[in-house]
């Protein structure tokens, strides 16, 4: 999610940034592939699962605008499938940890993009371009899911319900933490997953303390007007296969 106010205020007044709905008004073609699965499982963080092993890495490290690199959040990301569910796992460098302390995870934190987290954004219905869904994991396992309409008026519910798993580790020493999220297709309007399929969608990290000036926004398809996350034109390609 865009993360600041701010970012919120020049999206609004930017709705020529993204096109009208039609599927052929995206202008990224970064790619990632997503493999199927033999089988369901539960997010644990643990990613030596052979499903892993087998997945398809890809890495960012660019600013979400594309004009900075920061080598100490590179982000790996991969992403598995099943009939019922769409998977996918993080891996996050991190100079140092911004979370909020002290709260129940076992709830939806609303403006949690103002810590650290990992984030997918998903459009399984890619002709309907302002129409999206995003997922949000901090390295404490804290979450929030939304039903994104983007445009004049944009909307982002939280009332929203995915039902999607999530579980995180942090490794202290890599300096990496590490999420897993199991997101089910049928909250999304999804029935089944066909290989060969695309869909858009695009991962984001903040990282870091203070203010926004002083903190990293990363994004594997970039955005070169650099103003908000929610510019789903720039959504790069997710591709079904196996």
């Amino acid at each position: 999610m865009a993360r600041p106010l701010s970012l919120f205020l020049v999206f609004a007044i930017l709705p020529a940034v993204c096109p009208q709905q039609t599927g052929s008004g995206y202008l990224s073609h970064t790619r990632i592939e997503s493999q199927r699965a033999r089988a369901d499982f539960a997010p644990d963080a643990n990613l030596n699962k052979e499903v892993w092993k087998r997945a398809r890495w890809i890495e960012f490290s660019d600013s979400m605008s594309g004009t900075a690199i920061y080598p100490e959040q590179t982000t790996r990301v991969a992403s598995v499938w099943t009939a019922t569910s769409i998977y996918f796992a993080f891996v996050c460098k991190y100079d140092e940890l911004n979370v909020f302390e002290g709260e129940d995870v076992r709830q939806e934190r609303w403006e949690l993009w103002n810590r650290d987290v990992a984030e997918v954004f998903l459009n399984p219905q890619p002709d309907r371009v302002l129409h999206y869904y995003e997922f949000e994991v901090a390295p404490n396992n804290q979450w929030i899911d939304l039903e994104i309409t983007s445009g004049a008026k944009p909307n982002h519910d939280a009332s929203w319900n995915s039902g999607f798993e999530h579980a995180v580790r942090v490794d202290g020493k890599q300096r990496e933490w590490i999420v897993e999220m199991r997101i089910p297709l049928r909250p999304m309007g999804v029935s089944e997953i066909h290989s060969g399929e695309e869909w858009r969608g695009n991962f984001f990290r903040a990282a870091g303390r203070g203010p926004d000036a002083q903190r990293k926004f990363l994004a594997w398809s970039t955005i070169p007007q650099g103003t908000t996350f929610h510019v789903p034109s720039r959504f790069g390609i997710v591709r079904f296969t196996g």
